[in-house]
């Protein structure tokens, strides 16, 4: 199982633009309109089947909330890092 990081390394190897907010990691993507947003939805669902690893997605209207953590050990692990840079470029 994996082991979570602590806070230095997590700070230290965090993608641009995400946010660490105590067991998770979270960006806010904005979009031009629903239908890129669902999209985008729509790969990041993908990417996580595939991973085994789903984040808590949010959608709005213009924009997409993404949310990741390892909910078995209570925190941040090296595979939410890896996803959330995965996920960046799908956007």
């Amino acid at each position: 199982m994996a082991e979570p990081l602590d806070d230095d390394e997590i700070e230290r190897k965090l993608p641009d633009d995400w946010e660490y907010d105590g067991d998770e990691i979270i960006r806010t993507y904005e979009f031009d309109n629903y239908g890129s947003a669902v999209r985008f939805v729509n790969d990041v669902a993908d990417l996580a089947d595939e991973e085994f690893h789903h984040p808590e997605i949010t959608l709005r209207f213009d924009e997409v909330e993404v949310r990741f953590t390892t909910h078995e050990v209570g925190g941040v692990t090296a595979k939410d890092l890896r996803l959330a840079d995965y996920t960046d470029g799908e956007y």
